[in-house]
């Protein structure tokens, strides 16, 4: 019966590590800071109450969970020698972790689809666009996200160890712990790769049709105005979609060639602490909206 795991991580660059710690506390508490100040505007803010913002929000909530899923222990291991973690909290960073980043591989691709009905179909966008239909939509996004977990995680964490316990990774992730399997894994790795299909290269090329539509309908546009806007809105969306599917697609398409390499694990580490640090940055600094309404928040915490 195995009592620990050992992420092993980046222990074979102690001189990296001290480095990292500061790198990863530094953009934790931006992410804190900035996920959360976008959560607390979209909701402060009756100006933001559309559905770009609402799925902005969940979005906020989402990277904010899923860095808590990682950071911490990633943290207490990069900071000591004792690079453990146990059998459950292995499993529960194993199933968060999972559930919220296939949520937001789906969440994503609704963004796009919101960000096309906004350029394409703005005279049916708000019929279109009903807040229903924004709740339900989110919703299937967490609940896609949950039953690729519940179904994914637990074929991994059933597959026998036979004592295995050094994970050549900084957090327990499918493609790692497979590797630690005494069994044949053909089978799971093609369950690894059906599941990168369905929930991260179907996303991803609705998300680029749908930029492709959008791409379209911005070259019919007259007004310069216009333009600028349907740009603008729709850039801070596109720039989120690449960092994030650029690099985690990197290391769930071809997960034998990334893992047990340091640029596997500064990929996930990428997509896994760095993205969501992004993220409000992108979202705040290209975006008028979100930047008027945090000034319109001050200055009335300033008044009161």
């Amino acid at each position: 019966m195995i009592i620990h795991f050992i992420l092993l991580g980046f222990s074979e660059q102690p001189q990296v590590e001290v480095i990292l710690f500061v790198v990863v506390l530094i953009s934790y508490l931006l992410t804190l800071l900035g996920n959360t100040a976008i959560i607390l505007v979209s909701c402060l803010d009756c100006k933001l109450h559309t559905p770009m913002y609402f799925f902005l929000t969940n979005l906020s909530f989402l990277d904010l969970c899923f860095t808590t899923s990682i950071v911490p222990q990633l943290l207490w291991n990069l900071k000591g020698p004792a690079k453990t973690i146990t059998p459950t909290g292995c499993a529960v960073q194993l199933y968060v972790s999972l559930s919220l980043g296939s949520t937001e591989c789906v969440l994503l691709t609704i963004m796009a689809f919101d960000r096309y009905v906004a350029v394409c179909r703005p005279l049916n966008y708000t019929s279109i666009m009903h807040p229903s239909f924004c709740k339900a939509s989110a919703g299937i996004a967490w609940l896609s996200g949950v039953g690729n977990t519940l179904i994914q995680g637990t074929i991994t964490l059933r597959l026998p160890r036979c004592g295995h316990n050094h994970l050549h990774h900084f957090l327990c992730e499918v493609p790692a712990m497979i590797k630690l399997a005494c069994v044949d894994i053909h089978a799971n790795e093609v369950q690894l790769f059906v599941a990168t299909l369905v929930l991260l290269l179907l996303p991803l090329a609705l998300i680029l049709i749908s930029y492709g539509f959008i791409v379209q309908a911005v070259i019919k546009i007259k007004s310069v105005q216009a333009w600028r806007k349907a740009l603008g809105t729709c850039g801070s969306h596109l720039l989120v979609v690449f960092l994030f599917f650029g690099t985690s697609s990197a290391i769930y398409i071809q997960p034998n060639r990334s893992y047990g390499h340091s640029q596997g694990k500064f990929l996930t580490l990428f997509y896994t602490v760095v993205t969501p640090t992004l993220n409000p940055l992108i979202y705040t600094l290209r975006n008028k909206d979100v930047k008027g309404a945090l000034r319109r928040l001050l200055r009335r915490e300033q008044n009161s």
